[in-house]
Order: structure tokens, then C-alpha cells, then sequence
């Protein structure tokens, strides 16, 4: 008889063990890279690169250099469905940066409290 992988995980590991698991894999999942996030969305680099206006082979190297402009990243992230937020942490908390390209104006969005303050 053909048991499910959580049926197995369920009746081998005790709730603490589980709980450390998706603790991690929470952790994990925070810790994507930007191919892994474009496909754990579903999507190709052909797909994001038409959306971006580049050619693919451009894409694939943005995916694989160690940096780039945050208005780049920015516009990835929105092609894939996401909003890109940018946190500054500091010994006495944590401050979210405001939006770029908002000419200095700071904004506040429906259910969110002011953009500059995180915890």
C-alpha cells in the first residue's frame, strides 16, 4: 500500500521535530534567489525577460551577478508579482526604505503605517 510522504513524516517525527522543519523551511523560502523565486512563480526567463524588454541571455546573467541596481531588482520583482521593500537594520530597530523614484515624497498605503518604520 502507497503511503504519502507527510503520512510518513507524521508517523516518524514527533511535533517538535516537524515544527523545527518548517521552521526552516520558512527560513529557506526567505532566502531565495532571484531564479529560484522567478521559478517557484512559475515563470521562464524567456517570460520575464519580454516583460523586461531585454533578450533572455541578458536576464540570465542578471539572475547570476552578485549585484545590481535596486531599480532593476525592483522591476524583476514586479514582473514576477511581488513588491520589492528595502530594509535598513540598525542596533535600535529596523527602518524601511521609501520607495524609490517617488521624488522624496513619502507615501502611505491603505492598512500600513508610516514607510519609514519597521520592528
Amino acid at each position: 500500500m502507497a503511503r504519502s510522504f507527510d503520512t510518513l513524516v507524521r508517523r516518524t517525527t514527533n511535533k517538535r521535530v516537524r515544527a523545527r522543519a518548517e521552521q526552516r523551511t520558512r527560513q529557506l523560502l526567505g532566502e531565495m534567489l532571484l531564479a529560484e523565486i522567478r521559478n517557484h512563480v512559475g515563470m521562464t526567463q524567456g517570460e520575464v525577460a519580454r516583460a523586461l524588454g531585454i533578450k533572455q541571455p541578458s536576464l540570465s546573467k542578471l539572475e547570476k551577478q552578485p549585484d545590481m541596481q535596486i531599480s532593476t531588482l525592483n522591476k524583476i520583482v514586479e514582473v514576477l508579482g511581488g513588491e520589492l521593500e528595502v530594509v535598513a537594520r540598525f542596533p535600535k530597530g529596523a527602518v524601511r526604505v521609501a520607495p524609490f523614484g517617488t521624488n522624496g515624497s513619502r507615501t502611505r498605503r491603505p492598512g500600513r503605517g508610516p514607510q519609514t518604520r519597521c520592528s
